[in-house]
């Protein structure tokens, strides 16, 4: 049984590569800041059937920020991979908290690339990167395309990528980046802005809202399915030689059409409920992240297979359920 540590397994990303590892027989450790609240309700779907969970999934209480507690889980767990998907991760919220997003988003890499150095496990590193790297570099952008970050989230990113490259090739650590574009589910957070459209669009069709406030509706982005793009994490930790790969759709599409999409599928005009407001806009926009992921498709055979209006619905669907369960008192909350 191979050993798996995730970090940021609360998340969107976390919780399907849990499913996945999950599935293929892993034994995964994830890790999980102290809240006051429970925050693993992406987790829930995990252990519903059994009705608690799994017994090869461990959550440990560890900080990014804490260099101590990671070094300790990577010494004790001995794990063959970890996926380091743990960020603040909110590319607005980082104008907000820059030096915290420094240190958690970019500074975290070096701990546990460091950990992994010191204690000399023979394992091999994810470090999810992001098409934020990108900025404001004009598309397609692949794996040759210079980064021009436009946020202290994208660089932080760029900070966390070469950390990782000068790890590969100063220790030999089987360390590989992926570089993700936007990748959107049910699961997404309800701040970013597909979510916040998509549960918008539920509670409006429901009754439970009356319109929806967005910033710039002329972003472009090449938005994929997270499932899909979980995969690409794993199939990159199971090459021989590691590397970095962009994993993207190629299709661009913009705010303003997720939006129309969005209220089309509850056959809704969506010019009739969206106002925009300015406080919604970043200090410094980028205007178009488009990827182009060949060499993902020639070296590890990964391909998109959600279409852009499939996965709108998709949202809209699940959130439309969400909004309808919580009306009837459905909702049935399973602490794992």
């Amino acid at each position: 049984m191979k050993t798996a540590l995730v970090t940021g397994v609360t998340g969107q990303d976390g919780s399907y590569l849990v499913e996945l590892l999950l599935s293929k027989g892993y034994e995964v450790h994830g890790t999980k800041r102290r809240s006051s609240s429970f925050n693993t309700s992406r987790l829930e779907d995990i252990s519903r059937e059994l009705g608690h969970r799994p017994d090869n999934l461990v959550l440990h209480y560890a900080d990014l920020a804490d260099s101590a507690s990671i070094t300790n889980l990577v010494r004790d767990i001995r794990p063959d991979e970890i996926y380091n998907l743990g960020a603040q991760s909110h590319v607005a919220v980082s104008f907000a908290v820059p030096e915290y997003t420094a240190d958690v988003t970019g500074v975290s890499t070096i701990r546990l690339l460091e950990a992994i150095r010191a204690s000399g496990v023979p394992t091999r590193f994810y470090q999810a990167s992001s098409s934020e790297m990108f900025g404001s570099t004009p598309p397609p952008q692949n794996e040759s395309t210079p980064f021009h970050p436009r946020s202290p989230y994208g660089v932080a990113k760029v900070y966390s990528y070469w950390a990782t490259v000068n790890y590969r090739e100063a220790y030999g650590i089987h360390a590989s980046n992926g570089i993700l574009f936007n990748h959107e589910s049910h699961r997404r957070g309800e701040t970013f802005v597909t979510r916040k459209i998509s549960r918008a669009v539920a509670r409006i069709a429901e009754g439970f809202q009356s319109e929806l406030v967005l910033g710039n509706l002329d972003a472009v982005r090449d938005w994929g399915y997270a499932p899909e793009y979980v995969e690409a994490m794993w199939l990159m930790l199971q090459q021989e030689t590691a590397d970095d790969y962009v994993i993207a759709t190629g299709e661009a599409h913009s705010v303003r059409e997720f939006a129309q999409a969005a209220f089309a599928r509850v056959n809704l005009d969506w010019e009739k409920f969206v106002r925009t407001d300015a406080r919604y806009e970043r200090p410094s926009e980028v205007d178009a992240l488009i990827g182009d992921a060949s060499k993902a498709r020639r070296v590890l055979g990964w391909k998109p297979q959600t279409s852009f209006v499939e996965l709108v619905n998709r949202m809209v669907d699940e959130d439309v359920q969400s909004v309808r369960d919580e009306k009837a008192g459905k909702l049935v909350r399973i602490d794992i």
